[in-house]
């Protein structure tokens, strides 16, 4: 019975936090260039960025020193 429970829970957790995302890649999306670029973003990290987080539990803590923007390593 506690394991259904845990189940369902996480099951919630995990909608919440995949509604949440989404709202926030909404908002990015509806701000304009220069607004963007204000915070250090572009159009194309975005999708990186909420990516991020998927990649660095795949590759390992090495991966959590990268930036988030790409292009911070090429103009260096």
């Amino acid at each position: 019975m506690f394991d259904i429970f845990m189940t369902l829970r996480n099951a919630v957790g995990r909608v919440v936090s995949w509604r949440e995302r989404q709202r926030i890649i909404s908002e990015l999306h509806a701000l304009d260039d220069r607004s963007l670029a204000d915070i250090g973003l572009s159009r194309g990290d975005i999708a990186y960025v909420f990516d991020a987080p998927a990649q660095i539990a795949s590759v390992g803590a090495a991966a959590q020193t990268a930036p988030a923007n790409g292009n911070i390593r090429r103009a260096a």
